[in-house]
């Protein structure tokens, strides 16, 4: 079940239902394409996801949806530019059937989105209450014996966390019932009724929804795995990426200025002041993670980092990411490199919705549950226990080990890989 029925959702629904006709292909999907090396020396192999662990099947997928306009998945992903007639047309009558549920929307976290296929809750626990009798009813028409719900809708306000509010599911369920729409936004609605209802839940945006205490102590209730924040899709993928050459390689860095332009509803979105804050907070924490000024206060002792995004409607998806590196070597001396992402942002999206998906109901049926740290491969800005001071894993490489390491512990076999 997917929070959002706009250029990603339809991207990779559409995706799902031609891979399953044999008519394209799941590039980018790590879970249909890795494979991972298992066991040592002699008993050495190299193995696909589901020759390793009881991934569900393409074709056992079944989809639904919610958002705030009520076209049919086909017509949204007409509607949304990113797909080509040709690869959306085999699979128009299922997509036509994919109709959204009302959304559970708040106009204060999203004023640029106006649509009117929204639920008419009177309070957040409302909210919850509807999107759980929601997620019930879909198990019971499609049959399905499990749900993960997925954020792929767009980016919320920033709604700083607030000890008095999030820290404690008591406090969190207090806020919900008092109406507080202030602490409470509606992505938290989502993921309290997804964890109670026995539903992995997935933030794919930057928003403050699973990343706090009370959420934490609902995931450990209802012994669910929970995932976020932000789909990990272009600029940071380049960073998370490119970062860690500089630091293995000993050079400095004094300042990495970064720039998007995009077009798409997730654009128009974004270019409302306090909705892109909540992005910038997600995107700038990557850099200071990885080159850390405490380990080398030489060479990343005062690095100035800026991100700016620009709504720019004739790109549309086709996002365009700059990235200007002012770098030093030997003895000081200044080099500086450029970097031109023109990508497709739902594109690349796409498979890892189906990643993490996978992985998610993965995780539930192997018995983990709460912050499931070796999806932090997929995401901009993961998930990590603040409150114990622990700090995020940003660095692309040593994510990919966690994430090796965990397939194979779900498959019986043993993480015999280190982060150093």
């Amino acid at each position: 079940m997917v929070v959002g029925c706009g250029a990603v959702s339809t991207t990779f629904i559409t995706g799902v239902l031609m891979a399953r006709k044999g008519l394209a292909k799941p590039v980018g999907s790590v879970t249909q394409y890795d494979k991972i090396r298992v066991g040592k020396g002699s008993e050495k192999q190299y193995l696909h996801y589901a020759e390793i662990v009881p991934l569900a099947k393409l074709e056992d997928i079944e989809f639904a949806c919610w958002d705030v306009y009520p076209q049919n998945a086909y017509q949204a992903a007409v509607y949304a530019e990113v797909l080509k007639a040709k690869d959306i047309e085999p699979v128009r009558d299922e997509l036509e059937k994919i109709v959204p549920l009302k959304a559970a929307f708040d106009k204060n976290y999203a004023k640029r989105l106006d649509g009117d296929n929204v639920k008419d809750c009177k309070t957040r626990w409302e909210m919850v209450e509807a999107l759980q009798q929601d997620i019930r009813d879909f198990k019971a028409k499609s049959g399905v014996s499990r749900v993960v719900v997925i954020w792929a809708a767009s980016t919320e306000i920033y709604v700083p966390v607030d000890e008095q509010v999030h820290g404690t599911l008591a406090n969190l369920e207090a806020a919900m019932k008092a109406d507080d729409r202030a602490h409470v936004a509606p992505s938290m609605c989502y993921a309290y009724a997804a964890l109670t209802e026995g539903c992995p839940f997935i933030m794919g945006a930057p928003n403050t929804t699973v990343d706090i205490p009370a959420m934490w102590e609902l995931a450990e209730k209802t012994q669910m795995p929970i995932a976020g924040k932000d789909f990990k899709t272009g600029q940071t993928l380049v960073k998370s990426g490119f970062s860690p050459i500089l630091k293995v390689r000993n050079l400095g860095l004094n300042g990495w200025f970064s720039t998007n332009i995009l077009g798409n509803r997730d654009g128009l979105v974004l270019d409302e002041p306090a909705n892109f804050h909540t992005k910038e907070v997600s995107k700038l924490s990557t850099l200071e993670t990885i080159l850390r000024k405490e380990d080398q206060p030489d060479l990343y002792g005062n690095i100035y980092h800026k991100v700016r995004i620009n709504y720019y409607p004739p790109r549309n998806d086709d996002k365009e990411g700059w990235d200007n590196i002012d770098i030093f070597g030997w003895m000081g001396y200044p080099m500086q490199i450029k970097i031109n992402f023109l990508c497709r942002d739902s594109i690349l999206a796409a498979p890892l919705v189906l990643d993490l998906v996978l992985l998610s109901d993965l995780a539930a049926r192997a018995g983990r549950f709460g912050i499931q740290r070796f999806l932090s491969f997929f995401l901009k800005s993961p998930m990590h226990d603040y409150t114990q001071k622990e700090e995020p894993v940003n660095n692309l490489y040593d994510q990919y080990v966690m994430l090796k390491n965990a397939i194979r512990e779900m498959g019986g076999y043993e993480a015999d890989q280190e982060i150093d």
